[in-house]
């Protein structure tokens, strides 16, 4: 029973020292997130290229490219490398007929493409044929040797648009008689279209050609059936909403927030 008064007690003048309080103000904070990969070992950081699909409307080779080493050059401690673009599908198909045997690859066309590569990425599927290239330590350490030894980024992005119909719940808002507001969910039919993204960061030593990290990643964006967005539009908005998580990969993030202090 005492114990029970206690906590009565002070819970009673918890209240009364909050209402006493006449004022209260808000102190910003920053939390910081440790980066996922140890880069600690690296000066420069070349982002190499991407092989890339899905539609011909963005080029997300070239546009990833260039939308990293431009958020690297703010966003990160590493010296971003300036350099063109890597010839990936050309790479990959290389390697494919250097594997062929000898009496499967005549003279004359040794240097055309393997014909298990597909010439246009479509699908996700498609990506799967040029997965070797990453493996290549010997390339990459090549790749490497001629930037100094850079931490490097590469991988697969595919873009492609999408269409998708069901039953979407959506608000509502209605009035009564008096003219008071209320708001009801409703479900409706509906057709949508947009775009979906998926790229694959691959890091790589470019001491050694290894693979040191790979992440996947995943964003949609659907609009109504009679609305139409530019898809590069749709491809940097994206883009925003990972090229945080793909930062904290690399360096130390800070999350801001606040906190209210009573006076």
């Amino acid at each position: 029973m005492t114990a029970r008064l206690a906590r009565t007690l002070c819970s009673a003048l918890a209240v009364l020292v909050t209402a006493a309080c006449s004022s209260y103000y808000e102190i910003p904070i920053e939390t910081p997130i440790r980066p996922k990969l140890d880069v600690s070992a690296f000066q420069r950081v070349l982002v190499a290229g991407f092989i890339s699909g899905g539609t011909e409307d963005v080029d997300g080779n070239l546009e990833t490219t260039r939308l990293l080493r431009s958020q690297l050059r703010t966003r990160s401690e590493l010296r971003v490398i300036d350099a063109d673009v890597l010839p990936l599908m050309e790479v990959a198909a290389d390697g494919r007929t250097e594997e062929r045997p000898a009496a499967e690859a005549p003279a004359n066309v040794a240097a055309e493409p393997a014909s298990d590569l597909p010439a246009v990425i479509k699908e996700d599927k498609d990506l799967e044929a040029f997965e070797h290239v990453f493996a290549d330590v010997e390339y990459w350490k090549r790749v490497g040797e001629e930037y100094q030894q850079p931490l490097i980024v590469t991988g697969t992005v595919m873009f492609a648009p999408q269409a998708r119909s069901g039953i979407v719940q959506r608000d509502q808002e209605v009035f009564d008689s008096l003219g008071r507001r209320r708001v009801i969910p409703t479900r409706t039919y509906m057709e949508r279209k947009g775009f979906v993204l998926k790229p694959r960061f691959i890091f790589i030593d470019g001491r050694t050609g290894t693979v040191l990290h790979s992440e996947n990643f995943r964003e949609e964006i659907l609009y109504n059936a009679n609305q139409t967005t530019p898809a590069l539009s749709s491809y940097f908005e994206l883009m925003d909403r990972l090229l945080p998580s793909f930062l904290s990969t690399l360096s130390s993030q800070r999350i801001k927030g606040t906190r209210v202090l009573l006076q």
